[in-house]
C-alpha cells in the first residue's frame, strides 16, 4: 500500500514540478519582461529549487564519449557485453587511429568493476570508470531496477548475485582484475572463493574498496540499523510490492524511495545546507557551483528498487549472522572458504572518514584470505576521504587511483598464476582490428 501511495503522490506532484520549472524560466529568461521585475532572480531561484525537490529523477547516463590515453583523445563506446534479467555487463570500448596509442591500449590490463546494488545506479561510479579507462580495458556491472523486471524472471537472491559475478568473470576472462566498491565486496569475495575451491582459475587481482567484509568492526549507523533490527522487522517494514504501472508488477522489493529517505536521514543538515547554497548560487549567477550541485543530485536522487530476496539475504548473511567471517556461509551447498584463494593478489582500500563502512571492515579480508602470501596483499588508507571519496572526486583521482593502478599493473605484468581461462575467438572485422583496443 505504501508504494501505491508514493506513486499517487508522485503523480500529483509531477504537474507542479513542471509548472515550477516553467515559471523559473519565465522569471530568469532575459527576453521575458518578468525577468526585469524586482526580486525576479530570487523568485526564479526559489521556483527552480522547488522543481528539483519535486521532480522525478531518471537513471543517469555514463556519458563518457572520450578519454585521454597518453595525452591523446580516444573515443569511447558503451556496449552491452552480456545481458541477464537483473544485470547487464557493460564494456567501455576505446577507439583510436593512432597506432602507438592503439598498441598500448591493446596491451593494457582488463578490469571488471562490480558496482554496488544498494540503491543507486552503477553510474555512481562514473568517475571511477572514467579514470580507469586511461590505463585499462573496463567492464562494469549495470544492475537493473527490480521494478522493471517481470515476475516471470523469478526471484533474485544473494546467491544469484554471486553466480552473476562468476559468469561475468568467466566472460571477461580469468586474467582480469576485479574491483568491488562497497556492498559487492562480500559477494565478490564469495564468488572468487568458490571458484578457487572448485579449482577454477581466479582473477589476477581483486581490489576491495569500502565494504562490510566484517561489519562488526567500527560499526556505523548503517551497520547498527542492520544489526539491531530483527530480520522480521525488515521483512515487515521495508518490503513492498511493485504497483501495476511497472513491468515488475507484484514483485517484492525494497523500494528506491525508501532507500533515498534513509540516505537523506543520515545527514539531513548537510543536504539542507547544500540546497540553501544552491538557491544562493542561483541568485548570484554562480553557474559553476549550480552545475556541480545539479550533477551531484541528479545522481544522488536517482535510485532503484532492490529485489526483496537479495536485500533480506544480505541483511541476514552480512549484518546479522556474519556468515563470511564466521566461516558458516554456504552457497548452493558449498562452503565459502576465502582461505582457498591462492593465485589472486589482494588490495583493500578504506577511507579515513567513511561513515558507511567503518575502519577495519574492509581490511578484514586479509585475515580471511590466509592462502594469499602476505607479500601479495596490500592495504591502503585514504586519508581525509569519506565513503564516496575513495571512488569519486579529487582524492580518488589523486590518491586512491594511482595506488589501484600500480597494484593492477604489478600483477598484470607478473601474475601469481600463468594459466588463464580460454577466450572466445574474435569476431571483429579487419577495420575494427585496426582501430579498437
Amino acid at each position: 500500500m505504501l508504494y501505491q501511495l508514493y506513486e499517487t503522490q508522485r503523480a500529483l506532484m509531477s504537474p507542479f514540478a513542471e509548472f515550477a520549472s516553467a515559471a523559473a524560466k519565465l522569471y530568469s529568461h532575459p527576453l521575458s519582461p518578468f525577468s526585469h521585475m524586482p526580486a525576479s532572480q530570487r523568485l526564479s531561484a526559489g521556483l527552480d529549487l522547488m522543481h528539483r525537490l519535486a521532480k522525478e529523477y531518471e537513471k543517469p547516463e555514463f556519458n563518457i564519449p572520450s578519454v585521454q590515453v597518453d595525452g591523446v583523445d580516444v573515443a569511447v563506446q558503451e556496449l552491452v557485453a552480456l545481458e541477464k534479467p537483473f544485470c547487464r555487463l557493460l564494456r567501455f570500448k576505446r577507439y583510436s587511429d593512432d597506432e602507438t596509442v592503439l598498441a598500448k591500449m591493446k596491451s593494457q590490463p582488463t578490469v571488471l568493476v562490480v558496482a554496488p546494488l544498494s540503491g543507486h545506479h552503477s553510474t555512481l561510479l562514473r568517475d571511477t570508470v572514467k579514470q580507469l579507462l586511461k590505463d585499462h580495458k573496463v567492464y562494469i556491472t549495470d544492475w537493473t531496477d527490480a521494478r522493471m523486471v517481470s515476475l516471470n524472471a523469478g526471484p533474485f537472491h544473494l546467491d544469484d548475485y554471486i553466480f552473476y559475478v562468476q559468469d561475468f568473470i568467466r566472460h571477461v576472462g580469468a586474467d582480469c582484475h576485479v574491483i568491488s566498491v562497497c556492498q559487492p565486496t562480500v559477494p565478490v569475495l564469495a564468488a572468487i572463493s568458490l571458484m578457487a575451491s572448485a579449482g577454477e582459475t581466479t582473477p589476477r587481482s581483486m581490489t576491495m574498496m569500502g565494504g562490510p567484509i566484517d561489519a562488526r568492526r567500527s560499526p556505523t549507523s548503517v551497520n547498527n540499523l542492520a544489526m539491531n533490527k530483527s530480520y522480521s522487522w525488515f521483512e515487515n517494514n521495508v518490503i513492498h510490492r511493485v504497483p501495476t504501472n511497472y513491468p515488475g508488477e507484484g514483485r517484492r522489493v525494497y523500494p528506491g524511495f525508501l532507500q533515498h529517505t534513509g540516505f537523506v536521514a543520515m545527514n539531513p543538515d548537510r543536504h539542507l545546507t547544500s540546497h540553501y547554497d544552491y538557491f544562493l548560487d542561483l541568485v548570484r549567477g554562480d553557474d559553476d557551483n549550480v552545475d556541480a550541485h545539479r550533477r551531484f543530485y541528479d545522481e544522488y536522487n536517482a535510485v532503484l528498487d532492490m529485489p526483496a530476496e537479495y536485500y533480506l539475504d544480505t541483511i541476514r548473511t552480512v549484518f546479522q549472522d556474519f556468515a563470511l567471517v564466521n566461516g558458516t556461509w554456504e552457497v548452493d551447498g558449498q562452503l565459502v572458504r576465502p582461505q582457498d584463494i591462492q593465485q589472486t593478489a589482494l588490495l583493500t582500500v578504506e577511507g579515513e572518514l567513511d561513515d558507511i563502512s567503518g575502519a577495519g571492515q574492509t581490511r578484514a579480508a586479509h585475515e580471511l584470505c590466509s592462502g594469499i602470501p602476505t607479500e601479495h596483499q596490500r592495504h591502503y588508507d585514504a586519508m581525509g576521504a569519506g565513503h564516496y571519496g575513495i571512488f569519486s572526486g579529487r582524492r580518488w583521482r589523486e590518491k586512491v587511483y594511482p595506488t589501484v593502478r600500480d597494484f593492477i599493473a604489478k600483477y598484470d605484468a607478473a601474475p601469481l598464476h600463468q594459466t588463464a581461462a580460454p577466450r572466445r575467438p574474435s569476431t571483429r572485422t579487419s577495420r575494427q582490428r585496426q582501430t579498437t583496443e
